[in-house]
Parts: structure tokens; sequence; C-alpha cells
């Protein structure tokens, strides 16, 4: 099951207390820090949980799926996200990559 920001809005509001309301803004707060500071290209580290980074992709030859035809892609930025050895932990605990 995926847990939509809803979801983590009601919880918010369930364990902080808050009305759901207050509970949105602050969740919305803290997306909205999280969005400004990717797109000033700096990376967002959240201990214990992971971090977040734009990488930027070079401009490369592909090919259409369709078509199989090459074509030219173009450099992009993307987000990606490398999650903290905490984590890793907690999601795969007897993983011996893990140590």
């Amino acid at each position: 099951m995926t847990v939509t920001k809803d979801r983590i809005i009601a919880r918010v509001s369930e364990e902080m207390e808050l009305a759901p309301l207050e509970a949105r803004r602050h969740v919305e707060n803290v997306i909205k820090i999280i969005k400004n500071t990717l797109t000033q290209e700096q990376s967002v580290l959240i201990s214990g949980f992971g971090k977040f980074s734009v990488r930027k992709k070079n401009p490369r030859q592909g090919r259409n799926p369709q078509t199989g035809e090459p074509m030219s892609l173009k450099g992009r930025q993307v987000v990606t996200f490398k999650c903290s050895g905490v984590l890793r932990k907690r999601i795969s605990p007897d993983d011996p990559s893990n140590s």
C-alpha cells in the first residue's frame, strides 16, 4: 500500500494531536522547503532517513522504443534518493551488505 500525502497528514494530526488543517499546513511547509532546496540544486539530508540530491544527466543518444530509430535525448536534471544506513537496516535487517 502506498502512503499518500493525505495519510501522512492524518498520522501527523493524530500523533501530534493537531487539527487536520494545522497538520496539513506543517506537512505542506516541509514539502515546500524540500522542493525549494532541490530547485536551488542543493541536497536535502534527513538523518536516519536519507539524502535527496539533484543530479545532472548529460545529453545522450537513445532509441525510439516504438520504431527503434536513434534519437537525441537532451541533458536534464533528476532527483535521486539514497537511503541512510539506519533505514536500510530497518528495511532489510538480515542483509549482510548492511554491516
